[in-house]
């Protein structure tokens, strides 16, 4: 048989294989679509109410980015589904720029909605999630963002709205912990004029009598109710910033800073990897890290990782052994030397502990040390940008870290 005999019949192979597969996608859209009522049929219940029987009143809420593709369309399907009975009474409230979701969420509950669904990226679910804590009403999640770490962690559908909402509407509640990040300096040290000036003496930044003091105790739940979301334009400067999954300081958040927007929506999470590439020479950080009531630390790192739970994008793991719902931090120290041979190594080790295994070799030039605690303390010699959950929130010398556990509730899929 000739080559191009053989190369049809490869290509007939693949088209056959294409088809299938898009009729089976398509009938797990209908499928999905028939549960909750969007494909023009009754959802489970809805016949009883339709009957006359007595239902008891049940409100969703959505607070929804409009920026994100799809929202428009969703929008519009969700209306209709209200507006014949194939879905519970609706409330529709949209982000701004200066009201990126904690207000509109906090409206919500206020109206008595028994769920409140954010749709858009990491950073609307923080805003929304900073709007629920402590209320005990349940959070779903449609991910339409780049990284959308903490629907990655629930393990809901990404890239799949319609089974994300049908887990919205009807899954399970699971109480989480959420995470909260306080700047306590954020300044420019004496004397220092730009990033191209020297580096200070680290024996006198880091002199632990200048250990900075952080005024709200580990207990204090009410800060919840003043804390707003890091992207807040409207000139009030949060005392915490939520996080979720995981907030960082260096390598990780100067990442973050410095990917572009527009590579973010054409690639996705690679653009965070590809920004990656330009601070892998960057210079370490001379730290103290102090855990709870334990003394001071002294530490050299690339960055410093404070997570509530730690999967990220590409099937990464970062922290093996955070746990949602354990009231605990998990703290990772991350530093390498020797350049490329360096993170090489420190990546095979983010892999391996992925998979359960833990690389114990001695003097490795790439390392991550992990440890536990419900509070963190961080001073740096220089400031150096902090992100959470992917969204950077300034600079700091010196910043806190805490646990409020069992403070959010959210939906997830049924076992």
């Amino acid at each position: 048989m000739s080559w191009w005999a053989w190369i049809a019949i490869v290509a007939a192979v693949l088209a056959a294989a294409a088809l299938l597969l898009g009729i089976v996608l398509y009938r797990r859209q209908q499928e999905l679509r028939g549960r909750f009522g969007l494909d023009g049929r009754s959802p489970p219940g809805a016949g009883d109410a339709r009957d006359g029987a007595e239902q008891p009143r049940r409100l969703v809420a959505f607070v929804a980015n409009p920026s994100k593709p799809d929202v428009e369309m969703l929008r519009k399907e969700i209306l209709a589904a209200v507006a014949d009975g194939r879905m519970p009474e609706m409330l529709w409230l949209e982000t701004t720029v200066a009201e990126p979701g904690v207000t509109q969420a906090r409206q919500a509950v206020a109206a008595g909605a028994d769920v409140v669904v954010a749709i858009g990226g990491d950073g609307t679910v923080r805003a929304v999630a900073a709007g629920l804590v402590g209320t005990g009403v349940p959070m779903g999640l449609l991910p339409l963002g780049t990284g959308n770490l903490l629907a990655r962690n629930l393990d809901l559908p990404i890239g799949n709205l319609l089974g994300a909402l049908e887990i919205a509407l009807t899954g399970m509640d699971k109480t989480i912990d959420v995470g909260w990040v306080r700047i306590l300096d954020g300044g420019p040290e004496p004397g220092r004029s730009g990033d191209q000036a020297a580096e200070p003496d680290p024996a006198v930044e880091l002199d632990p009598t200048r250990w900075p003091t952080d005024a709200v105790p580990a207990e204090d739940a009410d800060d919840a109710d003043d804390a707003d979301d890091a992207d807040h334009a409207s000139g009030f400067e949060p005392r915490e910033h939520i996080f979720l999954v995981i907030a960082g300081l260096g390598f990780d958040a100067a990442m973050v800073a410095d990917t572009d927007d527009g590579l973010k929506a054409r690639v996705g999470w690679i653009a965070y990897f590809m920004s990656g590439v330009r601070h892998l020479h960057g210079r370490r950080l001379r730290a103290l890290v102090r855990l709870d009531d334990r003394p001071p630390t002294a530490l050299w790192l690339r960055s410093l990782l404070v997570g509530n739970c730690g999967r990220l994008p590409g099937g990464l793991t970062l922290l093996p052994d955070a746990v949602l719902d354990d009231g605990w931090l998990d703290v990772a120290a991350i530093d390498t030397r020797g350049g490329v041979a360096g993170w090489a190594q420190l990546f095979g080790e983010v892999v391996l502990q992925g998979v359960g295994v833990r690389a114990e070799l001695p003097a490795k030039i790439g390392r991550i040390d992990h440890a536990r605690a419900r509070r963190v303390l961080v001073r740096v010699s220089t400031p150096e940008h902090v992100q959470v959950d992917g969204d950077v929130i300034g600079k700091a010398r010196a910043l806190s870290a805490r646990i409020q556990a069992g403070g959010l509730v959210v939906r997830v899929p049924k076992p």
